[in-house]
C-alpha cells in the first residue's frame, strides 16, 4: 500500500474513512484550527504550520523552511506504508503536492524525478507543488536540482475548479509492490 492521498481541508474526514488512512500528514496556516479524523492516530499526524507562499519575509506569514521539510522527509520515512498516507492542506493543490512529492522520495529515493512528476500530474491536472518546499525539498534529499527541473517541467496546474482531491502511488509503477 504506497499510495499517498491528497486533500483538501474540508475532504480529511471523507477520505480518512474511505481510503482507510491511519496517517496524516498537515500543512496549514499557523493557529487554523480543524479537527483531526477519528481514523487517524494523534502520535501519526504531524501538523506543519506554514503558509502558501513560495519566499520568506512576508510580514507575519510563515514562509516554509528547512525545517518543515525535514519534518516532513522525517514523518514520510516513519510511514509503515500499510495504509495510504493522507497529506493535505487548505486547498489541496500546492502545498500538499508538493509535501506529497518529498514524501514520495523519501520512501523510495531510487526513483525518477521526473516520472514521479509526471505521476502527480496524471492524478491532477490542478495540483501546482509550492515552489519553495520543492526547492528546499530538492536540497535536503539531494536530488542536485532534478526535482526542480521535474515540477517545473510539469508546469503549473490548471485553474481551481474546486476541491479534487487525488491519490497517486509513491513508488513507480515498474517497482509497485
Amino acid at each position: 500500500m504506497d499510495t499517498i492521498v491528497v486533500a483538501p481541508l474540508g475532504k480529511i474526514a471523507e477520505l480518512a474513512v474511505r481510503h482507510r488512512c491511519r496517517e496524516m500528514l498537515s500543512l496549514v496556516a499557523p493557529k487554523q484550527g480543524f479537527h483531526r479524523p477519528a481514523v487517524i492516530a494523534a502520535e501519526r499526524h504531524m501538523i506543519l504550520g506554514v503558509n502558501d507562499i513560495a519566499f520568506a519575509g512576508t510580514g507575519n506569514l510563515v514562509a516554509p523552511g528547512e525545517e518543515h521539510v525535514t519534518a516532513i522527509v522525517g514523518f514520510a520515512r516513519g510511514w509503515d506504508r500499510q495504509a495510504p498516507l493522507l497529506v493535505h492542506c487548505m486547498m489541496g493543490v500546492s502545498r500538499s503536492p508538493a509535501a506529497a512529492l518529498l514524501a514520495a522520495l523519501a520512501v523510495e529515493p531510487d526513483q525518477d524525478e521526473h516520472d514521479l512528476a509526471q505521476r502527480l500530474r496524471r492524478a491532477s491536472v490542478q495540483a501546482t507543488p509550492n515552489a519553495r518546499l520543492i526547492e528546499i525539498g530538492d536540497h535536503v534529499l539531494s536530488r542536485g536540482g532534478r526535482l526542480i527541473a521535474a515540477v517545473r517541467a510539469i508546469g503549473r496546474g490548471a485553474d481551481y475548479v474546486g476541491d479534487s482531491p487525488f491519490s497517486f502511488s509513491a513508488v513507480p509503477e515498474s517497482v509497485e509492490r
